[in-house]
C-alpha cells in the first residue's frame, strides 16, 4: 500500500503539481483539508521560505500524525530588494486574490526599464514524518516580471513571469514543461532524490 503523505495546501495548483511527481515515486498524495476539513491554518511567522515550511511541515504532521510535505514558495523581483519574498500570496494584503497581487506588483515595478524587472521565484519544501525524519529542499528559477498577462495554464504570478529560456511565461508552459524549470519542480526532483 501506497505511503500516505498529507500536502499542507490547499492550492489546487500546487495539489496537482505535488500529485504529479510523488505518486510516480509510489506514495499517495492528499490534501490536508482531505484528511482533516475544518482544520486551522498556522500563522507563517517566518522570515524565510525555509522557516515557514518547516513551521506549516510540523505543525500539519503533529495534527494529522502522518508524514506532510509543506512548501512556501513566492516571487522575489530584484529592483524591490527581493519583495514580495514570504508575503507574495498576500502582497495586496490579507484577503487578497491573484489578480491584487499581480497588479501591485506590476505598478511597483512600472518605475523600472523591462530589463530591470527580473525576478526569481523560489520554493522551499519540509517533508517531515512523525519520527522527527525530515527533507529539505530548495529551488528557483528565473525570469522577468512583465506587465502584460499571457496564458491560462499555472497560477499567481505565472501569467506575468517571463522565461526568458523558454520564449513563454510560466502560464504558457504545459505540465510536463513546467515541472522541469520551475522552482517548485526543482525542488521537487532535489526532494525526490532524498527520498530515492
Amino acid at each position: 500500500m501506497a505511503e500516505k503523505i498529507v500536502l499542507a495546501t490547499h492550492n489546487a495548483g500546487k495539489i496537482r503539481e505535488f500529485k504529479c511527481i510523488l505518486e510516480p515515486l509510489g506514495y499517495e498524495a492528499v490534501s490536508v483539508h482531505d484528511v482533516l476539513p475544518s482544520i486551522t491554518e498556522p500563522e507563517e511567522t517566518g522570515t524565510t521560505f525555509a522557516e515557514n515550511a518547516l513551521l506549516k511541515a510540523s505543525y500539519y504532521m503533529k495534527v494529522t500524525g502522518l508524514p506532510c510535505l509543506a512548501d512556501d514558495s513566492g516571487i522575489a523581483a530584484d529592483a524591490l530588494g527581493g519583495r514580495p519574498g514570504v508575503y507574495s500570496a498576500r502582497y495586496a494584503g490579507p484577503d487578497c486574490d491573484d489578480e491584487a497581487n499581480n497588479e501591485k506588483l506590476i505598478a511597483e515595478l512600472s518605475a523600472f526599464p523591462p530589463e530591470k524587472r527580473t525576478v526569481h521565484y523560489i520554493c522551499s519544501l519540509v517533508l517531515i514524518w512523525p519520527d522527527g525524519r525530515t527533507v529539505q529542499a530548495e529551488g528557483s528559477c528565473d525570469g522577468l516580471f512583465q506587465d502584460v498577462y499571457v496564458g491560462h495554464n499555472g497560477f499567481g504570478y505565472d501569467p506575468l513571469f517571463y522565461v526568458p529560456e523558454k520564449g513563454k511565461t510560466m502560464a504558457e508552459l504545459s505540465m510536463d514543461e513546467k515541472n522541469e524549470i520551475s522552482h517548485r519542480g526543482k525542488a521537487l526532483k532535489k526532494l525526490v532524490e532524498a527520498l530515492s
